[in-house]
C-alpha cells in the first residue's frame, strides 16, 4: 500500500492524467475545454479538425473537407464525426467527411519498405455492412489508394481539404496519398493539420526514416521545393508530454494564393513600459 501510495506521487504528471480521464468520462466540461486538455477520444483527431476549421474560417472559407486514410473497421472514422459535429457548431463552417479505404484491407506489400515484416495483406478488412449504418455523414471512397487518390476530385468535388489523418500503414500507399497534393490548389487550405498513424509505433516495428511512412514523409519533403510537410513544434514545446504531438504534421503549400493571408491579431502593438 505504501509503495503504490509512493509511485503515484512519484510520477509528476500522474495526478493530471487521472483528472482528465474523470473529466473526460463525466464531459464535466464543455467541448472546447475538454479539447484543450486532452480529455476527449482521439485527441489528435479533435486538434486537427478543430485548428483546421479554426483557419479556415480566418481565411473565409464556409465549406472544408477532413480525410481518413485507412478506415480498418471504422472507429476512427465514427469518432471523426463526433469532433466534426463539435467543432461545426464552435466555428460555424460546413465539414464533409471521407473515408479512404480498400474495404477488404491492406494490400500486398510492395517491397522492404511497406514493412512486410510487421504488416500482411488482408489485415484490417473492413465490415462495410456493419460500418455504413453507423455513419451520419461521412462517405467512403472505396478501393486502391493508387486509384481512389487520381479520381476523388473528379468524382467527389471535395470542399477544400483542411485536415488529413494518415493510417494508411505502409509506404507505398502514404505515396500514393500523398500524391493527392499534386491537385489543384482550390481543392485545399494553404496549410493543412495531418496525423501520421505509424511513425513510432514500438520495438517491433522498428521505424525509422528509410521505411514506411517517414520514408514516405521525407521523400515527399525532398522532392516538393514549394510543398511541406513540417512537425507542429508548438506542441512539442508543452509541459505534459503526449505521445501524438511527436504524430502531428502541419502541411504547407508556400505557392497556395491564399498562404500569405493574414489570420493574426489586427493589435500587435508593444507599449515601451515606463
Amino acid at each position: 500500500m505504501i509503495t503504490k501510495f509512493l509511485n503515484f506521487f512519484a510520477d509528476p504528471y500522474r495526478l493530471h492524467y487521472k483528472s482528465r480521464e474523470l473529466i473526460k468520462k463525466y464531459q464535466l466540461q464543455n467541448y472546447e475545454q475538454r479539447l484543450a486538455i486532452g480529455a476527449v477520444e482521439r485527441p489528435h483527431y479533435g486538434y486537427c479538425v478543430y485548428h483546421s476549421a479554426k483557419l479556415a474560417k480566418r481565411l473565409g472559407y464556409e465549406r472544408i473537407s477532413v480525410i481518413e486514410f485507412g478506415v480498418a473497421g471504422g472507429n476512427g472514422l465514427v469518432n471523426l464525426e463526433y469532433h466534426v459535429e463539435e467543432v461545426s457548431k464552435i466555428w460555424g463552417i460546413e465539414i464533409e467527411i471521407y473515408g479512404f479505404d480498400t474495404g477488404e484491407g491492406l494490400p500486398k506489400p510492395v517491397d522492404y519498405r511497406d514493412l512486410p515484416y510487421y504488416w500482411q495483406d488482408s489485415f484490417f478488412k473492413m465490415d462495410i455492412s456493419k460500418l455504413q449504418p453507423r455513419l451520419k455523414k461521412a462517405q467512403l471512397v472505396l478501393g486502391n489508394i493508387t486509384k481512389t487518390a487520381k479520381d476523388f476530385f473528379e468524382v467527389y468535388k471535395p470542399a477544400p481539404i483542411a485536415a488529413i489523418m494518415y493510417d494508411l500503414d505502409y509506404y507505398s500507399s502514404t505515396v500514393a496519398a500523398l500524391e493527392m497534393f499534386d491537385a489543384d490548389d482550390t481543392f485545399f487550405l494553404p496549410r493543412i493539420f495531418c496525423y501520421f498513424d505509424d511513425i513510432i509505433g514500438s520495438e517491433m516495428e522498428a521505424y525509422n526514416d528509410y521505411i514506411g511512412v517517414r520514408l514516405a514523409i521525407n521523400e515527399f519533403n525532398q522532392n516538393n521545393q514549394m510543398k511541406k510537410l513540417g512537425k507542429a513544434y508548438h506542441l512539442l514545446t508543452r509541459k505534459l508530454p503526449e505521445t501524438w504531438y511527436n504524430q502531428i504534421y502541419i502541411y504547407h503549400n508556400f505557392s497556395h494564393s491564399k498562404y500569405n493571408e493574414f489570420i493574426g491579431p489586427q493589435n500587435q502593438q508593444i507599449v515601451l513600459e515606463e
